[in-house]
């Protein structure tokens, strides 16, 4: 059995729609998911927590040009 940690980095919404972004950590395994809706949309692996946050980070940038704002 793996421990599985969750993480949120952000969410943006635009209209009816919703963009999170989420951190997954599987033992020494990290990867990037972006759901709409709470459904995947893309996942990227990552070699670190701060690859992957940056990743986030310039994704959320390219939906803020788009229309989309940032929600907690």
């Amino acid at each position: 059995m793996t421990d599985r940690e969750t993480t949120r980095v952000w969410r943006a919404r635009k209209r009816h729609d919703q963009i999170d972004a989420v951190l997954v950590r599987e033992g020494a395994r990290c990867e990037l998911r972006f759901l709409l809706n709470r459904r995947l949309l893309l996942s990227q692996p990552c070699t670190s927590d701060a690859e992957a946050r940056a990743s986030a980070d310039a994704r959320l940038r390219e939906l803020q040009r788009a229309g989309w704002n940032p929600h907690w």
